[in-house]
């Protein structure tokens, strides 16, 4: 299976000179844990809640801290055609939760430990346990809650 198959397509951006007091609203808002950078199309970097917790921690002032100034821009990305086994290795030797879906220059997507966790979860099903449905893999519950408002 291939990541493209259970990849989040609503990818969460954000501008490089937004705050990380922002960024935080917005991840908040969106119900997401990393927000890619985008100049246009162009991927400049990527934002996780590791980036935030680190900031905050050594001291930094969200309101004044610029995106740009503290994202990864170094990014680890994988292309839609990778391997859900591929997509998995690459996080766990990187300590990655978040990695871009891209094809030459253009960004299609999402993939996160939360979306390989649900599917495995799917795939593990056990008959006595209530499971996801094949329609309703993380990423669509997720966007689901987020229509809904339904942000705790």
């Amino acid at each position: 299976m291939k990541v493209s198959d259970i990849m989040t397509q609503a990818i969460v951006t954000d501008a490089a000179d937004d705050t990380l007091a922002q960024a935080a609203v917005k991840m908040r808002e969106q119900q997401t844990g990393s927000l890619l950078i985008m100049d246009g199309d162009r991927l400049l970097g990527i934002f996780t809640e590791r980036d935030l917790v680190k900031s905050v921690a050594s001291g930094h002032d969200p309101n004044s801290v610029l995106l740009k100034d503290i994202m990864t821009t170094n990014i680890v990305t994988i292309s839609p055609n990778t391997t859900l086994h591929e997509a998995a290795a690459v996080m766990a030797a990187k300590w990655i939760r978040h990695l871009p879906v891209v094809e030459g220059d253009k960004v299609h997507g999402m993939v996160s430990q939360r979306d390989l966790a649900g599917f495995l979860a799917q795939l593990l099903n056990e008959p006595e346990e209530q499971s996801l449905t094949e329609t309703e893999l993380v990423r669509a519950r997720r966007l689901k809650r987020i229509q809904a408002g339904d942000l705790d």
